[in-house]
């Protein structure tokens, strides 16, 4: 009797495209984005900048309201993506395993679709590359998953915020070199 269990053990491609049948989509999980420090403390002071002179004229305008502020600690926690481990069998027939990072339609991918990945490296050299797009050869779809990014973490209010604080700087800095 054979005691020994000849199990194939999933391998991590160093290919930038891999082409096989889809084996298995496994169970997903949340991984955060970080937010780094200097980018977070830069927006804010320059985000800061037009606060301030807004608050100035809502005093002088004796006008209430004001938007709720997100906390620096709020910010500082990145937003949060689903990475979901993807196992496919290649042309060599390996068992190879990718990781794809944010969302897609549920009917887009099923077990044993002919698919096409193109793959990224990720920072962390122990965590299995990322999908960039698939191609599934057995529909006919092009997919892209999208991911939450720090630009969309902040806001295009608080992004506009800082942008016009750096021009308000950049401004009375002209001007005072000038004058």
């Amino acid at each position: 009797m054979d005691t020994e269990l000849h199990i194939r053990r999933a391998v991590h491609p160093t290919e930038r495209i891999v082409t096989g049948r889809l084996v298995r989509l496994l169970e997903g999980y949340a991984r955060e984005v970080r937010v780094g420090q200097p980018v977070l403390v830069a927006v804010l002071t320059a985000a800061g900048v037009v606060g301030l002179l807004l608050r100035v004229v809502r005093a002088l305008l004796s006008s209430g309201g004001g938007g709720a502020r997100r906390s620096f600690k709020e910010l500082k926690q990145g937003p949060e993506f689903l990475v979901t481990p993807v196992r496919v069998r290649d042309a060599a027939d390996r068992l190879v395993e990718v990781e794809l990072h944010g969302h897609l339609p549920q009917s887009a991918l099923h077990p044993g679709d002919h698919v096409q990945l193109t793959l990224r490296p990720q920072r962390d050299a122990d965590l299995p590359p990322r999908i960039e797009r698939i191609v599934n050869l057995t529909t006919g779809q092009l997919l892209t998953p999208r991911t939450a990014t720090v630009w969309s973490h902040l806001g295009p209010a608080l992004l506009l915020q800082a942008a016009l604080g750096v021009l308000l700087v950049a401004g009375v800095a002209a001007c005072s070199a000038l004058g």
